[in-house]
């Protein structure tokens, strides 16, 4: 008789029993039109570093949950993988790399990042997978896949291409939490909210008018452009001070750098005869108007008075909406220092300029008071640093018509929540439909399949000679067509150029297809090229991560794969067999029809 041991070891235990498990196929699942599916994509654990106690925990509950329906006679799938985490990942991997050599990834550029992060994230995911499997996991490891494997690459490239060719894609500047440290865009849960000492300054515009026969001063000689407005008076009249001031407070007092109006509650007899008239911020002498705006400006608080500042406040940004006639500058660069229009604050940080600003303005005369004040400031959750608000290009999803379509699914009981509690949340959150920022300003992650070019307003025919040899007609209204086959691979339309006497030509090229994958992967290639010999750019952007999670649950399953087999490492022979089986296209007509098919 075996003695019994006097210490269990649990390693022995692991690795004996989960080899037992999985070399039987145990944990297997295929599809059974014999037995009731159950499924559950895992959440899926990021490449930043090893899992920690919460995977631990709610991996188990899956696992439960697998197990028990499994022995109850279900095809149950717990479907495994990694996500590339692209902010979460190349922050590690940025900030680890400035600590022990100095380096930026500007220093060593876009390829040797990206190939030190793949060496890391082939370390880590074959820890977690590790770690997983040493918990028992009973999920068919055979699927395992990563969402920037050619699996995943490919449902991304054919939703990326659909979505920008039916008009859902588009893009735009829109003001974004901005990571000063890692130069991009985030989304709002990547974004914390921390109570900080503060202080609340108020200061006063003194309130100016056109000179009507007086001596005065002149106003600012400064170019006017959609983002860089000089308000409603000519720069060139002559202007004086009234002797009246409008007073305001504020937490940021660099900003006044970037205000486009101050605004007042149309209903506040202490502002009324002001509305429509203007104001000289006197760090720069630009001219602004004062408006009314009862959303904005609430005449029971402070002064009743708020400086606006459209480009790097989300409040001020809706008053823009509503006033477009104000406009808008930025006084940011990306790694949020002050820009040219800092004026003599430029090169400054935001807290360098914030010091210089308030002497300035007690020196100037117009500091009233400063209050001590606890605020909430915002701080990147991946790079720790503060975010700020900041307007710039971005690539986004348009959510009106998909959002009413998700909710209407839990509507008619398509969708459950368990606990049932969540249905408010998910349908409170759906409701409020605001376009979806996709794209990222990281080298880690799937680009964004999209190539550039700027022209002239009025240069149709560079246009048509640029995608000439792709097929394509231009109308005279601007529309843009492909010749079969390359109606099936491409889309491009123009969107606003970067002045008024520019546009941009964008082109989304579809690499995506399975059947014939080898055929259509030269074609895309040879496609790529044309489009750069012609001067177009791809975009440097990537796509924000949820982007190819979304994803997960159908690029894993089969699509959008010709025959809908899940991607899973035993039939690969078969794949490879049936591949040599099928025709190849020989002729050009051959190749349009399989395209077309």
């Amino acid at each position: 008789m075996t003695e019994l041991a006097k210490q269990y070891e649990p390693k022995e235990a692991q690795s004996k029993w989960f080899s037992f498990w999985e070399e039987r196929g145990y944990f297997d699942a295929n599809p059974n039109p014999d037995k009731k599916p159950h499924t559950i994509m895992i959440p899926l654990p990021n490449v930043t570093g090893a899992l920690h106690m919460g995977h631990a925990l709610n991996g188990t509950l899956q696992d439960l949950l697998t197990r028990w329906r499994r022995m109850q006679g279900y095809e149950a799938l717990w479907m495994p993988g990694t996500d590339h985490a692209g902010i979460g990942t190349q922050a590690v991997v940025e900030r680890r790399m400035l600590e022990e050599e100095g380096l930026t990834r500007h220093d060593i550029g876009r390829e040797a990042l990206v190939e030190r992060i793949w060496k890391w994230k082939d370390k880590y995911e074959a820890r977690i997978i590790g770690q997983q499997k040493m918990l028992g996991a009973s999920c068919d490891w055979r699927r395992v896949r990563f969402t920037l494997d050619d699996v995943c690459c490919r449902a991304v490239r054919r939703t990326f291409f659909k979505m920008f060719k039916d008009g859902l894609i588009f893009r735009g500047k829109r003001l974004v939490n901005w990571d000063t440290f890692l130069q991009t865009a985030v989304a709002d849960d990547e974004v914390t909210h921390e109570d900080v000492a503060g202080h609340f300054w108020t200061f006063n515009y003194p309130v100016v008018e056109e000179d009507k026969g007086l001596k005065g001063q002149k106003g600012p000689k400064e170019e006017s452009s959609a983002e860089s407005p000089l308000g409603l008076l000519s720069p060139l009249r002559t202007l004086h001070e009234t002797g009246e001031r409008i007073s305001f407070s504020t937490t940021r007092p660099e900003t006044m750098l970037g205000d486009t109006a101050v605004c007042v509650h149309p209903t506040d007899e202490r502002y009324t005869h002001l509305i429509g008239k203007h104001v000289r911020i006197p760090l720069t002498g630009r001219v602004i108007p004062i408006i009314a705006d009862a959303l904005l400006a609430d005449k029971t608080l402070g002064t009743g008075c708020v400086k606006v500042t459209p480009a790097h406040d989300p409040n001020d940004y809706a008053c823009y909406q509503r006033n477009k006639q104000i406009g808008v500058i930025n006084i940011l660069n990306p790694d949020g220092t002050l820009n040219e229009h800092g004026g003599k604050y430029a090169g400054l940080t935001m807290f360098a300029a914030r010091e210089r600003v308030v002497e300035d303005m007690q020196s100037l005369g117009h500091f009233e008071k400063v209050e001590d004040r606890t605020i909430p400031l915002m701080h990147s959750d991946r790079s720790k640093t503060p975010i700020e608000p900041y307007l710039s290009d971005q690539w986004f999803v348009k959510m009106d018509t998909l959002a009413e379509a998700a909710m209407q699914a839990v509507r008619d009981g398509k969708v459950k929540f368990f606990p049932s509690r969540y249905t408010t949340s998910y349908m409170d959150w759906l409701g409020e439909k605001r376009d979806w920022c996709i794209s990222r300003q990281l080298w880690w992650g799937h680009r964004i399949p999209v190539w550039s070019r700027a022209e002239g307003r009025g240069a149709r025919d560079e246009a048509a000679k640029a995608l000439a040899p792709l097929g394509a007609t231009i109308s005279a209204s601007g529309e843009i067509s492909f010749s079969h086959p390359h109606s099936n691979l491409i889309a491009a339309r123009y969107v606003d150029g970067p002045t008024a006497n520019e546009r941009t030509l964008l082109v989304s090229v579809d690499m995506s297809d399975c059947f014939y994958e080898h055929v259509h992967r030269e074609k895309s290639d040879d496609i790529e090229r044309q489009l750069e010999g012609a001067g177009f750019k791809q975009d440097e952007d990537v796509l924000d991560t949820w982007f190819s999670s979304a994803l997960w649950p159908h690029a894993t399953l089969g699509w959008p794969n010709e025959f809908g087999d899940p991607p899973i490492i035993e039939r690969e022979s078969t794949i490879r067999q049936r591949e040599e089986q099928r025709p190849k296209p020989r002729t050009v007509g051959q190749l349009a029809h399989a395209l077309h098919t």
